[in-house]
C-alpha cells in the first residue's frame, strides 16, 4: 500500500513538472516570436497604427487614452471647464485666448481634437488666417518631426496654425519618442536639444533612465515662442528659459531681462507672463526625481500580458492604476497611497485659490488706479508686483502633478506670489487714497464665468459661432486632404520586395 502511495505522489509530481516545463518552453517561443516585426518603418511614421503592427500591446495600451472615465478629488481623464468651476480666471487671463476657454487636459489620443475644438485657436476658415502660429502645433503629433525633417524647424515655426490644418492630422504617438530603427527612446523637438546646449550640456549623455523622463520633457515644461532670436527672425521659435536655470526665479529673472510679456493685460495694463506647463522641471526638484525616478516608472509601469512584460502606453494619473505605478517601491495600503496624494494636493489647492482672487482683485484694483489718472511711474512697481505674483501663481498650478511631485517647492512658490501681490495691492490701497478714492473697489462677481467674460470684453456667442462653423466647414477638409496624403505612403511588409 506504501509503495502503491508512493508512486501515485511521484506520477502527479512528474505530470506537475512536466505541464511547467512545457508552459515555459510555450511563453518561451511566445516571447520570441511576439515582436518580430511585420512591416518596416522607415524615416517619421507619424501613424500609430502602422507601429501598432510591430508592437500590438503598446499600441492597444496606448489607444486606451481615449478613456475618460477616470475622476480623482480634483482631477478627470474626461471633460472638466476650469474657468467654469474657478471664475477669477477670466479676469486673470483677460486678454488672453485662456480667459475664453480652459479645459482639464485628456489623454494623448485627444491631443488634434482638442487643440482643434478650443476657442483659444480660433476660428480660420482659409491658409494664414487665425490668431495662432503653427509652433503651437509642436507638442501635438508625430507629423511634427516629420514636417521639421521635409521643410526645417525654422520653416514651421514660421507658418500659421491654418496654414498646416491637413499635414497634422495623427495625435501624439509612436513617432514623438522612439527611434523607428532601433526602438530607442529620442528626443525629436529641437527646443530641448537646444535648451541643454544653453546650459552646457549634451542631451546625448543621458542616460536610458533619465531618457525615460526626458521625453516627456519635450512637452511637458515651461516655453515661449522668440520672435526674435538671432538667425531665425519671423519665426515664433519655441525656446525653453533654461539658460540660467530650472526654477521659478530663474526663469522669471530671463523674462524680466528681455522685458519679454505674452501678451499685455488690458485692465491692469501690465505685461504679463504664461506659464505652460513646467511639470519636468517641478518634478525635478522632488523626492521621487532625487531618487532616481522617471516619470514612465509612475505614468507608464511595467506589465505584464500572456507571460510578457512591457511598458505599458495607457499614459495617465498613477492614482487609476496604484498597484502597478506605486507598488514598485510602496508597501502601504492603496487607500493610505491616494490619502497621500490627496493631502498633498488640497493643502496646495488651499493657497492657490486664495491667491488667484487676490490677483484678480489686483488686477481690476490697479484698472481703478489708471482711471483716476494714476502715471507709469506710480504703476511701474505695482505692476511688476502684479506680473511676477501671476507668473507664480501660473507656475504652481499650470503643472498639473506640481502639489504631488514638489509640495515643498510649490508651497514656497505659491507663498511668495501671496507676499508680492499683497504687497502690490497695500501699495494700490495707497495710491488710490492719493487719488482721492476711499474704501473698497467695486468689484464684479467674481463667481460667475458668463459675468467674467461679458466684464473683460468677450463675446463668447460670436466666439462659439465660428468655432462651430470652422469645426463643420474646415476641420473634416484638413482631414480628408491628410487622409488622402497618407493613402499614397506605402507600407511594406518585412520580407517583401
Amino acid at each position: 500500500m506504501k509503495n502503491w502511495i508512493l508512486f501515485g505522489v511521484t506520477a502527479i509530481a512528474v505530470f506537475l513538472l512536466a505541464m511547467l516545463a512545457y508552459t515555459i518552453i510555450d511563453r518561451k517561443a511566445e516571447a520570441r516570436f511576439a515582436y518580430q516585426p511585420k512591416v518596416e518603418i522607415e524615416g517619421v511614421e507619424p501613424r500609430d497604427s502602422v507601429w501598432g503592427l510591430n508592437y500590438p500591446r503598446q499600441y492597444q495600451s496606448y489607444m486606451k487614452t481615449a478613456d475618460t472615465t477616470f475622476k480623482s478629488m480634483y482631477n478627470t481623464s474626461g471633460f472638466a471647464d476650469i474657468l467654469d468651476e474657478q471664475s477669477e480666471l477670466v479676469v486673470l487671463w483677460a486678454g488672453y485666448g485662456f480667459g475664453k476657454d480652459y479645459n482639464q487636459p485628456r489623454g494623448h489620443v485627444y491631443a488634434v481634437a482638442d487643440i482643434l475644438k478650443t476657442l483659444r485657436t480660433g476660428a480660420p476658415m482659409k491658409e494664414g488666417d487665425g490668431p495662432m502660429p503653427s509652433t503651437c502645433w509642436t507638442c501635438k503629433s508625430p507629423d511634427v518631426p516629420r514636417l521639421m525633417k521635409e521643410m526645417g524647424a525654422t520653416e514651421f515655426y514660421s507658418k500659421q496654425f491654418s496654414d498646416l490644418g491637413s499635414e497634422v492630422i495623427n495625435p501624439i504617438g509612436c513617432a514623438d519618442c522612439h527611434d523607428p530603427n532601433t526602438m530607442n527612446l529620442t528626443v525629436t523637438r529641437p527646443a530641448l536639444i537646444e535648451a541643454y546646449e544653453a546650459m552646457g550640456k549634451n542631451i546625448n549623455d543621458a542616460s536610458h533612465q533619465e531618457m525615460r523622463s526626458l521625453v516627456c520633457a519635450q512637452c511637458h515644461v515651461e516655453y515661449y515662442f522668440d520672435k526674435d532670436k538671432p538667425g531665425k527672425e519671423g519665426a515664433n521659435y519655441l525656446t525653453f528659459p533654461w539658460k540660467d536655470g530650472m526654477d521659478v526665479e530663474s526663469a522669471e529673472a530671463y523674462y524680466d531681462k528681455t522685458d519679454f510679456a505674452d501678451w499685455v493685460h488690458p485692465i491692469s495694463k501690465t505685461r504679463m507672463l504664461k506659464a505652460q506647463h513646467p511639470d519636468y522641471e517641478l518634478f525635478q526638484q522632488g523626492v521621487h526625481a532625487k531618487r532616481g525616478v522617471s516619470c514612465a516608472d509612475c505614468h507608464m509601469p511595467y506589465k505584464s500580458e500572456g507571460g510578457q512584460k512591457f511598458t505599458d502606453h495607457h499614459i495617465g494619473s498613477p492614482l487609476e492604476n496604484v498597484e502597478n505605478s506605486c507598488f514598485v517601491c510602496h508597501r502601504e495600503k492603496v487607500s493610505d497611497l491616494v490619502d497621500d496624494v490627496y493631502e498633498r494636493q488640497r493643502k496646495i489647492k488651499e493657497g492657490t485659490s486664495e491667491l488667484q482672487t487676490l490677483i484678480a482683485k489686483a488686477h481690476i484694483e490697479a484698472g481703478k488706479a489708471w482711471e483716476l489718472g494714476a502715471t507709469k511711474e506710480q504703476m511701474k512697481e505695482i505692476q511688476k508686483g502684479i506680473r511676477h505674483a501671476q507668473w507664480r501663481w501660473d507656475y504652481s498650478v499650470a503643472s498639473h502633478g506640481a502639489a504631488f511631485h514638489a509640495p515643498l517647492e510649490t508651497s514656497r512658490i505659491v507663498t511668495s506670489a501671496t507676499r508680492i501681490i499683497m504687497e502690490s495691492r497695500l501699495e494700490l490701497m495707497q495710491l488710490l487714497n492719493s487719488l482721492g478714492h476711499s474704501g473698497d473697489v467695486e468689484m464684479p462677481d467674481l463667481n460667475s464665468k458668463a459675468a467674467l467674460q461679458e466684464y473683460t470684453g468677450i463675446d463668447i456667442e460670436k466666439e462659439r459661432y465660428n468655432k462651430e462653423k470652422f469645426l463643420e466647414e474646415i476641420v473634416p477638409k484638413w482631414m480628408k486632404e491628410g487622409k488622402e496624403r497618407e493613402s499614397k505612403m506605402n507600407v511594406k511588409e518585412v520580407g517583401s520586395k
